[in-house]
C-alpha cells in the first residue's frame, strides 16, 4: 500500500523510507502561521496546534486525492506552555536558543491519517528535553554551522545532527523528535490493512 505524504519535510520521508512504507509526498501548503495566530487567539495550547495543524495538512490534501490513505504531521516546540515557532531569520534563532538555554521543554509531534476528506486516525507523541547551559557565544556557534534553509525549515536544533549535543537529557523517541512517531504510524497502518 501507497500512502501520501502531506509534507514537504525531507526528513520525515527519510523515516518513512527507512522503514519501508512507500509514499507519494504532496505538499499541502497550509498557511501554519495563519492556523496558528487563529488558535491561539482562541486559546489553544501548543499540544491542540500540532494536532489541528497535522489534521489540516492531511484533510487538505486527502479531499484532492480520493481513496489514498494520507499522513499529516506536525511538531511544536512548547516551553511553560508557550509555543515557540521556527525561526524566520538566523536573529530569531539565536532568540530561540537563548529561551530554551538551560530549560526543560516539550517537543510535541502530532500525525493524522484521512481519507477522502476526513480524518481517520490521529496520535500525538510528547518527548522532555532539557538543554544544557552555553554562553551566548557557544550557541551562535552551534547557529552558524547550520545551512540557514535548514533552520528555517526545521528550527534551531537538528536532533539527527549536530543538535543531539545541546541537550543534557533526551526523553523520548529519536523518530518522534524528528518529526514521526513511526512505531504508532506502522501499527495504525498494519491494523488498516487488515
Amino acid at each position: 500500500m501507497k500512502i501520501i505524504l502531506a509534507s514537504k519535510s525531507g526528513v520525515r520521508k527519510k523515516i518513512l523510507d527507512d522503514h519501508n512504507i512507500d509514499c507519494d509526498v504532496i505538499v499541502s501548503n497550509v498557511d501554519e502561521d495563519e492556523v496558528k495566530e487563529s488558535l491561539l487567539a482562541e486559546g489553544a495550547d501548543p499540544l491542540i496546534v500540532s494536532k489541528n495543524l497535522a489534521e489540516i495538512k492531511s484533510i487538505k490534501v486527502s479531499s484532492k486525492n480520493p481513496n489514498r490513505l494520507v499522513l499529516g504531521a506536525d511538531s511544536v516546540i512548547s516551553l511553560n506552555n508557550e509555543l515557540i515557532n521556527k525561526p524566520k531569520t538566523r536573529e530569531e534563532g539565536l532568540k530561540i536558543l537563548k529561551k530554551l538555554n538551560n530549560s526543560k521543554h516539550y517537543l510535541i509531534s502530532s500525525v493524522c491519517f484521512s481519507k477522502n476528506g476526513a480524518m481517520i486516525w490521529n496520535h500525538t507523541d510528547t518527548s522532555e528535553l532539557k538543554m544544557k547551559e552555553f554562553s551566548e557565544d557557544q550557541l551562535s556557534l552551534y547557529l552558524s554551522k547550520i545551512k540557514t534553509e535548514t533552520l528555517l525549515a526545521y528550527g534551531v536544533y537538528q536532533v539527527e545532527a549536530d543538535g543531539f549535543e545541546l541537550f543534557e537529557y533526551i526523553k523520548g523517541d529519536r523518530n518522534s523528535i524528528m518529526g514521526l512517531p513511526i512505531k504508532d504510524i506502522i501499527n495504525y497502518i498494519n491494523n488498516y490493512k487488515k
